[in-house]
């Protein structure tokens, strides 16, 4: 066991009484970049800028409370049955982000509704964002020493290049351990740069289709990674998280079919057009 290992601290600083954790600091950070953006785009898209700013008032809270509503829900019998009033900490980890997603997919459904809006313009705009705060928030998991795949040596991550500090951090117990987190944040960077070529190049892009396109490139990462990880939220035999990724890459799938062979998706460089205009 080397004992020379000292984990980063969760707590980033005190406020009086009050424990500020680096898991919330991150957390609000990847939520900033991406009102930053999503705020940018729909400028650009011929949106006020308070339109995003009045969906992100609603949608951010209820994003967190699905997340973790979701999180507790599996984990219930495991823990949180026998500790109800660990429910609220949050700042500890324990948010899954289907659980996000479910929360602020509905809430802009209702939102879009509600202001005679297209759900699917709202999304589009908002998915180099989501996939941005995904990104950043991975670094969450890495500051509580959570979210890791299984055991490895430290000979295995040093051959991977990684900076010491993260090496480090992925000593967790007397053992090292994947660095999952980082995968998938690495993933969610390639997404990201996958989204923004499709924005500005493909000129056959429909409405709808950056954010279905965001839906599968995540989902097939997350696929992938949630098979090295060892927190897994199970359903039965089976890794919920792996189950709800195939069942969004094939639902995003027959929907990009079915909007393009109905006529629903309009052109999406029309519509960027006609709002310049």
């Amino acid at each position: 066991m080397n004992e020379t290992i000292t984990p980063i601290d969760p707590i980033a600083f005190q406020l009086g009484p009050i424990s500020v954790h680096w898991y919330g600091v991150i957390i609000g950070l990847g939520i900033a970049l991406g009102m930053y953006m999503v705020i940018r785009e729909s400028k650009r898209q011929g949106l006020h800028p308070d339109t995003f700013i009045d969906l992100l008032v609603w949608a951010i809270p209820i994003a967190i409370i699905s997340a973790r509503i979701y999180y507790v829900a599996f984990e219930w019998n495991n823990y949180y049955a026998d500790h109800p009033e660990d429910i609220i900490k949050i700042w500890n980890g324990g948010i899954a982000i289907h659980g996000a997603l479910i929360g602020s997919v509905v809430t802009t459904i209702i939102f879009a509704k509600i202001k005679g809006l297209s759900f699917w313009k709202l999304t589009d705009i908002a998915a180099p964002s989501l996939i941005v705060g995904q990104a950043i928030g991975r670094w969450g998991n890495f500051i509580n020493q959570e979210a890791h795949g299984r055991e490895v040596s430290r000979q295995f991550l040093e051959n991977l290049h990684l900076p010491r500090f993260i090496i480090d951090q992925m000593y967790i117990d007397g053992a090292y351990y994947h660095p999952t987190f980082l995968y998938e944040s690495l993933w969610n960077v390639v997404v990201l740069i996958l989204l923004l070529i499709i924005r500005r190049k493909v000129k056959s892009l429909r409405r709808g289709e950056l954010f279905l396109t965001y839906v599968i490139g995540y989902s097939i990462g997350r696929f992938f990674v949630e098979g090295m990880r060892t927190d897994s939220l199970m359903l039965g035999d089976f890794r919920f998280a792996q189950v709800i990724s195939v069942a969004l890459i094939v639902a995003a799938i027959v929907t990009m079919i079915y909007r393009r062979k109905t006529g629903l998706a309009n052109q999406y460089y029309e519509e960027k057009e006609n709002a310049k205009s």
